[in-house]
């Protein structure tokens, strides 16, 4: 029998130990655990009154396991290795070990090495691929880091990311740390955080330029913009030589991307970003982080080995009945999660508790959302997947912001098709309807009244669904798309710096250029026109019931050329131009009192529909639903929620139209927003009173209106 259970390090090699024999005999017998290891939790975890680390992974279908350990000196050859006894150090499906400090020594980075029977056309389970935990908090790449070596056959040793023994080390002081609260207030601005300050012109010290302590340097622009919550683009670490900008690409679903820290010493990313949060909470701003949890950077069978594929390809990844294609591949980018796989949903909920725990985020965003729904086969489950029940019933991801992009490659679920019943979900249709109908598509009034009023079409509230308005996440821009000044500048994508022959990014963005595509040499009426549908932009959004996002630098007409997915551009295609600020301030005025309009009217943005509380018109008192009519009107009344009325006319039509305002008296009202007018006259704090019932609508324009309630005789917003 073997008796290693007696003998914590019988699988350990490493220098000759000079222990007298005699003193050890006379050490307390170790437990089980000291003597085993745990299987949970999963990762490393530091055994403070041991002085130990804990290692646990999980390889189903692995027949033998090597704890790899390496020091600062020597990245090639491990420090100690640990050979895993299935009869010792295996519980279920998970290999585990405890090793104390002292033996660990001058070890500072840890890897597996592990074999089994291989699956040719998975190419997986090379026993001479030097692999990282799913679980590692902080990754370190060696200076001799080859993403190409991961790729064929063949030892990675010194070129391969290793995980960095960090849990012993001092934690993070969040005392006095007040994540904010946000309702009828809430304006998502989503944000890249290299992209958003790594321009030069950004006014950040050059040292912190593109980091999370970049980020603290523009929270002061933040708030004066009104934004409540920001929406950071992936910050999951990723291959440094992946051509991913925008970071759709994980490597690690735990560690924060090294690469967007001011400093690159170990670990102290972790430092920098849980400043960050703590600083955009005391500006009382939450931060929201667009999670991928759908597939990894290891793509299809010609990818790179670096950490799930070595560990068990079949058991982490959905696979296809197509040889030549292993890789179910719903994503769009060579692999597919299982989500069918109890581990691999565990790995999902581990990670969400570590950045809600560990790192006090407000919330996630989940990338093709859809996936969550796949069954083990890749079919869809309609009714209740498991991973959506684990989220809800757990008692702190269950009071976060949730939030779908409710579809992947292949399925569709917006609304109420989506199986996460509470969640808020990025409204495409909301994206599309307000698209067509500002560029002056026809039939599409009647759509528009559905996403102003939250879609309820989408999100039903009856006794049977019960959804809220707040669910609809309205949106006319994301990352993913023109930004909107290229929206109204561009017919057509411009894709060809990505390298694809202008083949990918989106075909159909109902976009108008307004007479003329691009920048070179457009006429004055043509840039006028184009700022006027920016603003007509900003009211529709601004102006709906649901949750409004939008995405950084469409507040100073921040362009991308014509580029709709600047996915690899890590330059000044993808980067925020801050020159557009100072040249464009009129438009940066007209968000900044948009936004404070909408949060000085909670009547606009409510948990539940308008309901009785609006009244649709048109420009007389009927509206025109008919397929050639680009107009429409509605007064929302505030008396139920403590608020103003709000009277909003929309004119879509290439010609001026006549709109008789159809309640109360001239007198009552104040003209509010008037996006035909030039700045500042587009926007008055104090309102000028309306003459007369009639109201001149000017081509494709909106006027706003507002009346006091009753007992208010204040003359603001």
């Amino acid at each position: 029998m073997n008796n290693s259970s007696l003998d914590v390090f019988a699988n350990v090699d490493s220098p000759a130990d000079t222990a007298n024999p005699e003193a050890e005999a006379l050490t307390k017998r170790p437990t089980w655990e000291q003597a085993e290891g745990n299987p949970l939790p999963l990762g490393v975890k530091w055994i403070e009154e041991e002085q130990a680390f804990n290692f646990a992974v999980h390889a189903e279908h692995a027949e033998s396991v090597t704890l790899l350990l390496y020091s600062s000196a020597d990245l090639v050859n491990p420090l100690l290795t640990f050979r895993f006894d299935f009869l010792h150090n295996k519980s279920g499906r998970i290999w585990h070990c405890r090793i104390p400090i002292t033996k660990i020594g001058e070890a500072r980075y840890y890897a597996y090495s592990v074999s089994g029977q291989t699956i040719p056309q998975l190419h997986s389970f090379d026993p001479q691929k030097v692999l990282l935990d799913p679980y590692a908090k902080c990754i370190f790449f060696p200076p001799g880091f080859d993403r190409t070596v991961a790729m064929r056959e063949g030892p990675n040793a010194g070129r391969a990311p290793l995980g960095v023994l960090t849990g012993h080390r001092p934690t993070f002081e969040w005392a006095g740390d007040r994540p904010p609260h946000h309702e009828s207030d809430a304006i998502i601005y989503e944000l890249h955080v290299k992209g958003f300050t790594k321009n030069p012109n950004s006014g950040v010290d050059p040292s912190r330029v593109g980091t999370y302590a970049g980020l603290v340097e523009k929270i002061p622009y933040l708030k004066e913009l009104g934004i409540t919550v920001v929406e950071l683009m992936p910050i999951f670490q990723r291959d440094p030589q992946e051509a991913d900008y925008w970071g759709y690409m994980p490597l690690n679903f735990f560690a924060p991307h090294a690469q967007y820290a001011s400093t690159r010493r170990a670990d102290e990313q972790h430092l920098e970003f849980r400043n960050m949060v703590k600083a955009f909470h005391e500006a009382g701003m939450g931060v929201v982080l667009d999670v991928v949890y759908n597939h990894t950077c290891e793509g299809d069978h010609r990818g790179p080995i670096y950490s799930f594929k070595g560990l068990d390809s079949a058991g982490y990844y959905m696979l296809s009945s197509d040889p030549a294609n292993p890789y179910a591949n719903y994503s769009g980018t060579g692999n597919t999660l299982n989500f069918g796989q109890a581990h691999v949903r565990k790995m999902v909920i581990d990670s969400l508790r570590y950045w809600k725990r560990g790192m006090h985020i407000d919330g996630f965003r989940f990338d093709l959302a859809s996936v969550f729904s796949r069954n083990a086969d890749g079919s869809l489950n309609w009714g209740d997947a498991p991973i959506f029940s684990q989220i809800a019933a757990d008692p702190e991801l269950g009071r976060v912001h949730l939030i779908a992009e409710p579809w992947d490659t292949a399925a569709y679920q917006l609304g109420r098709g989506f199986p996460g019943i509470t969640w808020l979900q990025w409204n495409g249709r909301f994206r599309d309807d307000i698209r067509r109908f500002v560029k002056g598509d026809p039939g599409m009034v009647p759509e528009v009244m559905r996403r102003v009023y939250g879609s309820d079409d989408l999100f039903p509230d009856s006794r049977a669904d019960a959804y809220h308005a707040f669910q609809s996440v309205n949106y006319v821009t994301s990352h993913d798309g023109f930004t909107l000044y290229d929206l109204v500048s561009y017919d057509r994508k411009r894709n060809w710096q990505n390298g694809n022959d202008n083949q990918d990014g989106a075909d159909e963005n109902y976009s108008w250029n307004c007479g003329q595509d691009g920048d070179e040499g457009v006429p004055s009426a043509v840039r006028a026109l184009r700022r006027k549908q920016v603003k007509n932009f900003c009211c529709l959004l601004l102006l709906s019931n649901g949750t409004p996002m939008f995405r950084a630098g469409d507040e100073f007409l921040n362009t991308q050329f014509g580029n709709n997915n600047p996915y690899n551009q890590d330059n000044e295609i993808g980067w925020l131009d801050w020159n557009q600020l100072r040249l464009n301030q009129d438009i940066f005025r007209f968000f900044k009192n948009m936004i404070a309009f909408r949060k000085n009217h909670p009547s606009l943005g409510r948990s539940r529909f308008w309901r009785e509380d609006v009244s649709w018109y048109g420009v007389g008192p009927t509206v025109d639903l008919s397929h050639d009519s680009h107009s429409l009107a509605f007064c929302l009344h505030g008396a139920s929620q403590g608020d103003d009325d709000i009277y909003v006319m929309i004119n879509a039509y290439w010609e001026e139209l006549e709109f008789h305002v159809q309640e109360g008296t001239a007198q009552e009202w104040k003209r509010i927003v008037d996006t035909a007018l030039p700045s500042p006259d587009d926007f008055s704090d104090r309102g000028v009173p309306l003459e007369q019932t009639k109201c001149t609508v000017a081509p494709r324009s909106i006027v706003v209106l507002r009346r006091p309630k009753k007992s208010d005789a204040r003359g603001g917003l």
